[in-house]
């Protein structure tokens, strides 16, 4: 005979697996918007560029915020693995960088 499968179990592990995978979620995006340097606008600029980035169906800007976001981490990536010493003077300079880059985006 087979052994009965204890579904309470089960649910129960996948709803702690799915939690753990929102918690990490949040936990890399307060990261990127500390990386990024967004952690210096206000929490109402910062949900209205979001709102923005969501409303707009523009494929050409769309295009272009991925290219700048995939700019942004491999350049981030290849300047910090080298020389870690060098890392935290580089992270100074790009969020002002993409601090720009969020106003001019907010904007537009």
């Amino acid at each position: 005979m087979r052994k009965p499968r204890d579904y309470d179990a089960e649910l129960k592990a996948l709803e702690d697996k799915a939690r753990e995978l929102k918690t990490r979620k949040v936990q890399q995006l307060g990261e990127l918007v500390i990386a990024t340097g967004a952690d210096a606008l206000t929490a109402d600029e910062l949900a209205g560029a979001l709102v923005v980035l969501a409303e707009t169906t523009d494929a050409g800007k769309r295009d272009a915020w991925a290219k700048r976001g995939v700019a942004f981490f491999r350049g981030k990536s290849r300047r910090s693995a080298p020389t870690p010493d060098r890392n935290a003077g580089s992270a100074q300079t790009q969020p002002g960088g993409a601090q720009s880059a969020a106003s001019g985006a907010g904007a537009a």
